[in-house]
């Protein structure tokens, strides 16, 4: 077990060391950001999830940020993987932190960021934290075919309380609190239930799901029947924000169902769109607000379904603007017709379904770009995963091979 403090790399201005995916010699105009930081924390973290905090709701970027989050690595050697658990504090505006006219060289204008890092059996496919009862668990999928659930709530106290790191290292062996064995072969889909506090779910590369229900004593009981009406690898898992016992898978199968918990497993599955995308349906994510699923695949589509229309498998909108497959995608917290995705080159986009169409436009403008595209957000290498912060209206984390990017930008 280690614990360290450190700062990551901070750049700016001109992206040169970017080769790949056509980004040398880009240059990051910071007019169009509200809040930009970059960082590295080592090896690649190819999954991250962002902790809630007690610093209060609809915060803005008018005043330095902090956020919190736990993220896994993937080394190039098996045995010297980590979860990390980072607090990212004095994150401040693009006018503050990137004034190419200041000559300031105050260590009070630096962001600060402090992790604790935890020792993990295998590379982390995928990471999804939660709290139950005060407690802060963050489960893991393993390349070795666990899925591991942990208890970061010391972690969390360490990185709050720097005296504490000492003690934590002695004290902590980190152990996880709960490992399962029983899917047949490794995975990355992984979600917990907002609904039901401890319960979540897990699917496989083979093609199997199962349901977790959480006892007391922190176990679980995961049923001997996994859901199997999928017929590949089962790619992502996303519960209904508002319907207990309802989630959504997606899948290599080209599919995305859904399904009721309720029920056996055998007959779990409500509603089936069976050729979601032309290949492999990588991610979905539930609308918060609206009856409104979204979904990216293989095929470098982002599409949007209404589950009052799901079973007519016709999508209510196609989004064309990635040049590579689409590996992550998720709804704004609060404003139900924005969007962010993102593609395994470097592109992240953000999107407002809201807009009106201009039935005539001009034959001049650049019809090749979808007028619900609000912005193109450029830089990082073999993008990964994004994330919307709750807590912080418009801030994306986003993590990538190359590393960490935190923004806001002015579209949102």
């Amino acid at each position: 077990m280690n614990s360290e403090e450190e700062s990551m790399s901070e750049e700016s201005g001109d992206d040169d060391n970017s080769s790949e995916n056509g980004t040398t010699g880009l240059e990051c105009d910071f007019s169009a950001y509200v809040l930009f930081h970059e960082g590295n924390a080592g090896a690649p973290c190819l999954s991250f999830d962002i902790l809630p905090d007690d610093l209060g709701d609809n915060r803005t970027c008018n005043t330095p940020v902090t956020c919190y989050f736990v993220a896994g690595t993937q080394a190039a050697r098996t045995h010297v993987n980590n979860v990390i658990l980072m607090k990212m504090s004095n994150l401040a505006k693009v006018s503050q932190s990137n004034n190419d006219d200041s000559d300031s060289d105050e260590d009070d204008d630096k962001p600060v960021v402090s992790s604790v890092t935890l020792r993990h059996n295998g590379c982390v496919n995928r990471i999804r934290a939660t709290c139950v009862n005060n407690i802060h668990l963050a489960a893991t999928w393993s390349e070795l075919g666990q899925v591991n659930i942990f208890d970061v709530s010391h972690m969390l106290n360490v990185v709050n309380n720097k005296s504490s790191q000492e003690t934590f290292q002695e004290d902590i062996a980190g152990d996880p609190l709960f490992t399962f064995n029983g899917h047949r072969m490794e995975g990355f889909a992984l979600d917990w239930c907002p609904t039901m506090p401890g319960t979540f779910a897990t699917g496989d590369c083979e093609k199997y799901i199962h349901v977790w229900k959480p006892n007391d004593g922190g176990s679980w009981e995961i049923g001997n029947r996994p859901y199997t009406a999928h017929t590949a690898s089962v790619e992502d898992i996303q519960w209904s924000p508002n319907e207990a016992y309802v989630f959504a898978s997606c899948s290599v199968d080209k599919s995305i169902r859904v399904w009721d918990a309720r029920t056996s497993p055998n007959k779990a599955c409500m509603l089936t769109v069976p050729n979601a995308h032309d290949s492999d349906v990588n991610v979905i994510h539930w609308n918060r607000n609206d009856p409104f699923i979204v979904s990216g695949g293989d095929d470098t589509m982002v599409k949007v379904w209404d589950l009052r229309q799901f079973e007519n498998g016709s999508a209510v909108a196609v989004l064309k603007y990635h040049d590579a497959p689409v590996n992550t995608v998720e709804w704004h917290p609060s404003d139900s017709s924005v969007l962010a995705t993102g593609c395994e080159g470097s592109q992240i986009l953000q999107w407002d379904l809201g807009v009106e169409r201009d039935p005539v436009a001009s034959a001049d403008d650049n019809m090749d770009v979808p007028q619900e595209l609000l912005f193109v957000h450029k830089g990082q290498q073999e993008m990964k995963e994004l994330h919307w912060h709750p807590q912080v209206p418009g801030l994306i984390i986003s993590t990538a091979n190359s590393g960490f990017n935190i923004f806001k930008t002015v579209s949102c």
